[in-house]
């Protein structure tokens, strides 16, 4: 049995609940094997990792190229940078991703905004590499949606995966945590929830909403979900490493 921890910085018991089903969903843990802590106000905390075996950070409707920081969102940004060093495996997704970028010098803005939907994945030589990737196809689709993006990765972190719409889809920061902007954790009826919870966030246009609704079911994330199976297996000790980790 496999113990791993969900962060989620976002406030709403009902979407939250949704981006659990998703995890549930995607990394095939059962339910008693995924925790999930939400950091909703400056009240909650991460708390102790003690007996657990990985940590996954989940999106949410922050952005880390606003101007000015809410007292919420300087509180998240504390409590996520505790896990960035911690020695279990770690894995931020979407949100995640700039802020990683962020926080550890690298560059991030807003010149590859992807909109709610498909998106294409495309692997380096690093992530052809990886302990979580080299498994995968050199391409595949995921679902995504996002406002902003990694533009340059910080010093020490390895690009392990691009795409034709946004530069950096994927990062490993160090030897114990990794990125995605994709959304690893979504199927057709995740991003589906998910869009209806945030549809005045600037993910997609109303306008577009039914055609978007109609295109999900045609999208293939079983490799996109498979990354995160892969995380699972890296914290349960049953995914061999495969002699190109990071090096700091």
């Amino acid at each position: 049995m496999v113990s791993v921890l969900l962060v989620q910085p976002r406030q709403g018991e009902a979407v939250a609940a949704a981006e659990r089903r998703d995890f549930l969903q995607a990394t095939g843990l059962k339910p008693t094997e995924l925790t999930s802590r939400m950091l909703d106000s400056t009240d909650t905390v991460i708390g102790s990792l003690a007996g657990f075996d990985g940590v996954i950070v989940g999106g949410s409707p922050l952005n880390a190229t606003n101007f000015e920081y809410s007292p919420w969102q300087r509180h998240v940004h504390k409590e996520l940078s505790s896990l960035i060093d911690q020695p279990l495996p770690t894995f931020f997704i979407c949100y995640g991703n700039t802020f990683l970028t962020y926080v550890e010098g690298g560059e991030i803005g807003r010149t590859h905004p992807e909109p709610s939907g498909p998106t294409t994945v495309f692997l380096s030589e690093a992530g052809k590499k990886d302990v979580l990737t080299r498994d995968l196809p050199d391409s595949f689709t995921s679902f995504t949606g996002h406002t902003e993006n990694a533009i340059k990765a910080a010093p020490g972190h390895r690009v392990l995966a691009t795409g034709p719409t946004c530069p950096i889809q994927m990062i490993r920061a160090n030897k114990s945590t990794w990125s995605v902007q994709f959304h690893a954790d979504m199927d057709a009826v995740g991003m589906k929830n998910r869009m209806d919870f945030y549809a005045n966030y600037g993910y997609f246009s109303p306008a577009d909403y039914d055609d978007i609704i109609a295109s999900l079911p045609s999208v293939d994330s079983i490799y996109a979900n498979r990354v995160l199976r892969n995380f699972v297996e890296v914290c349960a000790g049953t995914r061999p490493a495969d002699g190109a980790e990071h090096q700091d």
